[in-house]
């Protein structure tokens, strides 16, 4: 007999597991125990577990009297199952390269990934500097960024006040400020950027 695959349990009872995680969300925003819920439920604290656990299908009887005792919709327990769960996988070099105001020769921008829901907007970037230049653009936008340098050192400018930065340092900053590499000390420049728009913004 052939070793069953793993993702393909995992697959098959996305619903149950799905299901099974809002009941007990919901049995422990009320705190209610699970022989609570099974009695008021009309089911056995065993079957209920089974049913917290993914481990069975239940009829659609069931999930009524589950919602009943909990005092929610029956389609407040397929919530979980709905919600669309995006992930964006980059592999090592792919990154999409983008031209950003200023964009020039030796300065790359790669956005490593991103998401159709619009609410905050989040744009994580690897940024290359591997050029000097003597005059750099300064950025505002809505939101807040975070860098991290990966590697080189540089001093970067956010509104009045200048940072000198090293491999390993973090700078997380209000975007709506100018905010820019100042001077590059030493080539290359490698940092991870995550500019997060804020909720409502355009």
């Amino acid at each position: 007999m052939s070793e069953e695959d793993p993702s393909h349990f995992v697959a098959d009872n996305a619903l149950e597991l799905s299901l099974g995680r809002q009941v007990r969300s919901f049995r422990l925003e009320q705190g209610m125990t699970v022989s609570d819920l099974a009695k008021q439920s009309d089911l056995s604290p065993g079957m209920l577990s089974k049913v917290e656990n993914g481990l069975t299908s239940p009829s659609l009887s069931t999930m009524r009297s589950i919602a009943d005792a909990l005092n929610v919709p029956v389609t407040a327990l397929f919530r979980l199952y709905e919600e669309t769960r995006e992930a964006t996988f980059v592999a090592a070099g792919e990154g999409l390269n983008i031209e950003r105001q200023g964009t020039r020769a030796g300065h790359q921008y790669q956005l490593l990934g991103h998401s159709s829901n619009q609410n905050p907007t989040v744009e994580p970037y690897l940024v290359t500097l591997s050029e000097k230049s003597d005059v750099f653009p300064l950025f505002q936008h809505d939101g807040v960024e975070f860098i991290h340098l990966i590697s080189g050192q540089m001093i970067y400018r956010h509104a009045n006040k200048t940072y000198a930065m090293k491999a390993g340092d973090s700078l997380y900053f209000d975007s709506e400020a100018p905010h820019g590499p100042e001077e590059l000390l030493e080539l290359p420049v490698r940092m991870l950027a995550v500019i997060v728009g804020r909720y409502g913004s355009e």
